[in-house]
């Protein structure tokens, strides 16, 4: 999925002429803290609600706030990765997403980007979770899926992330199945650390704990 693939058509965009409390309005109506100025289809950058909000006069024109104008952006071609790494590197709630040139394509919302990146990583499939802990050179996929597969069970979603500050690879599974302790056991079998697992077990696990619990209290 491309940037502009994921272009909300329900964001306005503001004008360096507009008074600073439309602005302020508009970002309330959106629920949103950012909002992009574009002037004859030419983006001019990013203005956020702190930098409305600390105003003395909100009568007076955008333009009064040129110095608090970020021009950050993305391209329409680019993958939706970069406007991910942009909204988080910034805290944006739009990305502008415009040509080489500034020329206007539109505007993400950032709580769209959220949602799609959720149904990427699986967040909304059924199944259940397993996150591995690793050496980088350690990690072999077609090993890590044979073991799944052994215990009749499917990877449906790989990620992985590498913390530069423990050395360690994390590499999460979501599994299309909740009944996680047999591939747990297959794993640990074959040494490999699991960090966490989220499945059918901790919930019942959970609820057969709650139960003995209530029951010694009531036998107290």
């Amino acid at each position: 999925m491309i940037n502009k693939d994921l272009i909300s058509v329900s964001l306005p965009v503001l004008s360096i002429k507009d008074p600073i409390y439309r602005a302020l309005q508009l970002m309330d109506d959106c629920n949103v803290i950012h909002l992009p100025l574009v002037e004859e289809e030419i983006y001019l950058g990013l203005i956020s609600e702190s930098d409305l909000l600390n105003s003395e006069d909100d009568s007076l024109p955008l333009e009064s706030l040129a110095t608090s104008i970020s021009k950050v952006r993305v391209g329409p071609t680019g993958h939706f990765t970069e406007a991910v790494q942009l909204a988080n590197e910034y805290g944006l709630a739009v990305i502008p997403v415009t040509e080489t040139g500034f020329q206007w394509v539109g505007a993400i919302a950032a709580a769209d980007l959220l949602k799609f990146t959720g149904h990427m990583i699986g967040a909304d499939e059924p199944g259940g979770i397993i996150v591995l802990e690793m050496e980088k050179r350690s990690f072999a996929f077609s090993e890590i899926s044979k073991l799944v597969e052994t215990n009749d069970a499917q990877i449906t979603q790989l990620n992985t992330y590498f913390d530069n500050n423990l050395g360690v690879l994390y590499v999460t599974l979501k599994l299309n199945k909740f009944e996680l302790s047999d591939i747990v056991a297959t794993f640990q079998r074959y040494e490999y650390q699991v960090r966490y697992y989220f499945g059918e077990e901790l919930y019942e696990n959970e609820l057969r704990n709650n139960y003995d619990h209530l029951m010694n209290y009531l036998n107290l």
